[in-house]
């Protein structure tokens, strides 16, 4: 299996770079269109999830459209053979103080690159800093009591 074929990393670059300028522009039927049109298709959002093409296309009708500036940075795309893809990015807004993540896997379906699955988050501002979330972590965990 070849990985990161420049041909097929270009082509899921251009590919996320259309579905960002969607997302951007506010155009829901557009961004849904670059999902896979399945009900097994999931995405999950901030504070939200999305199981089938359906929760999702009326999920992206009843959303605001995003905060103007949203900036990304840190994408990275990975290509395993001709058809497959995972594509990560950091994104941010002016002013704001977390900084989000975002996970798509791509594939090369008949109707071209879709995304099959999404994930979204943005870690609490205060959480990224908390020593105390770090230390939480790293203690041994106990056995659990029915």
């Amino acid at each position: 299996m070849e990985i990161n074929r420049p041909d097929v990393v270009a082509e899921v670059a251009a590919a996320f770079a259309a579905y960002e300028a969607a997302l951007v522009a506010g155009e829901p039927d557009r961004i849904v269109d670059f999902f896979w049109q399945s009900p097994r298709t999931v995405r999950y959002g901030i504070a939200d999830q999305q199981v089938g093409i359906e929760e999702q296309r009326v999920w992206r009708w009843a959303q605001p459209p995003l905060p103007a500036g949203r900036r990304l940075r840190e994408t990275q795309i990975a290509t395993f053979g001709a058809d497959y893809a995972v594509v990560n990015t950091l994104f941010e807004y002016p002013g704001g103080t977390v900084v989000g993540r975002q996970s798509q896997t791509w594939v090369r379906l008949p109707s071209g690159w879709r995304i099959v699955a999404a994930h979204v988050s943005e870690p609490a501002a205060s959480a990224a800093v908390d020593q105390g979330v770090y230390a939480a972590m790293r203690r041994p965990a106990r056995p659990r009591t029915p």
